[in-house]
């Protein structure tokens, strides 16, 4: 095989189609345009998003201020009142609130708040944790584990 002999498979490649070239051609005259209009005309036609002079679509939207970020961190929140629930001793992993339904999502991140008050000494393993939460878990005799 050498490169003057090659040629695409069977069926792959098309004729392009010449418009304009006489009535017999199939796509003369009007050249497949259709008759008189905006579109029918040479040059660009509307821009892209214009709806005839009504208001497009992109101004329709709610005009919302400011703008969402695409790294934004969503975190499930557990209390700190929701954690004496434990066993005193006991290690709190993210796995454990999923299975006393204090989380929804499993592998989601988790932010430890401090409403409530604490009781007993945990191990608290979560992504985050507020001041007033690692305070008081560490008041009652607990440790604090970033995840």
């Amino acid at each position: 095989m050498e490169i003057h002999n090659l040629k695409p498979a069977r069926g792959s490649s098309k004729k392009e189609k010449r418009v304009g070239r006489g009535e017999g051609s199939g796509r003369g005259k009007t050249c497949g345009r259709g008759q008189k209009g905006q579109k029918s005309r040479s040059g660009k036609g509307p821009r892209l998003g214009f709806e005839g002079g009504q208001n497009p679509l992109q101004r329709r939207l709610p005009r919302l201020p400011g703008f969402k970020n695409i790294f934004r961190k969503e975190y499930a929140v557990v209390n700190i009142d929701k954690l004496d629930t434990f066993k005193s001793g006991s290690i709190v992993s993210p796995e454990k609130l999923y299975e006393k339904k204090m989380v929804r999502k499993k592998g989601i991140l988790i932010k430890v708040l401090g409403r409530g008050e604490i009781t007993k000494p945990l191990t608290v393993k979560a992504n985050s944790f507020s001041k007033t939460a690692v305070d008081k878990i560490e008041k009652a005799g607990g440790k604090v584990e970033v995840v």
